[in-house]
């Protein structure tokens, strides 16, 4: 790979796929010491997917335990 006069480089098709990195994926540069590491952007959750995930676990939840009971196990409080 070469850099070009913008600071570009082609990552090459077979190494995209092979690593994950489809059309449009944002990345991060991360350098260790000489070593250069580029990997997909590791992005917080949209709304719409917060939502998807809310409505797919909602009721799910398995235990007997009331809201209080949590918070004192939680808190601590005997």
């Amino acid at each position: 790979m070469k850099v070009t006069s913008k600071g570009q480089i082609t990552i090459p098709k077979a190494l995209r796929v092979r690593i994950g990195l489809p059309p449009g994926t944002d990345v991060e540069v991360i350098v260790e010491g000489d070593d250069v590491l580029i990997q997909p952007l590791q992005r917080p959750a949209s709304d719409d997917e917060v939502k998807v995930w809310i409505e797919r676990f909602a009721g799910s939840g398995t235990m007997n335990t009331t809201t209080d009971e949590i918070m004192r196990m939680t808190r601590g409080d005997d």
